[in-house]
């Protein structure tokens, strides 16, 4: 896993949008994630007694409905030891396969990372 200070600039910038996200919404996981075109999105869960969705799922939803068309770099922070399965299937479905998904915890400290 690499270290803070070693991540691209986009990166640390995903997991500052990822962190704050979480923060304003008290959610159980922030996300974020860029696109092809360097577009960032930006999304927390979502739990509803009608309706569930996770940080990821949320911001797969909001970049397809942008009209993008691939995704280069996911980041989820919350207190999950691992991606949701789920969650590394909806980024291959719409990304491909072998986008790096970075794991951190609330404070936004990177603990693994995973590939869709």
């Amino acid at each position: 896993m690499p270290e803070q200070s070693e991540l691209s600039a986009e990166d640390r910038k995903l997991v500052t949008l990822a962190r704050a996200t979480r923060a304003r919404t008290g959610a159980a996981e922030g996300a974020a994630v860029r696109d092809l075109d360097g577009r960032t999105y930006a999304a927390a869960t979502v739990d509803l007694p009608s309706l569930q969705v996770s940080a990821i799922g949320v911001c797969v939803a909001m970049a397809v409905a942008s009209g993008s068309k691939g995704l280069e770099a996911v980041v989820v922070l919350g207190e999950s030891a691992s991606p949701a399965a789920n969650d590394l299937a909806a980024v291959k479905e719409f990304a491909g396969a072998d986008v790096p998904v970075l794991l951190g915890d609330p404070r936004g400290t990177l603990v693994t990372s995973a590939r869709s």
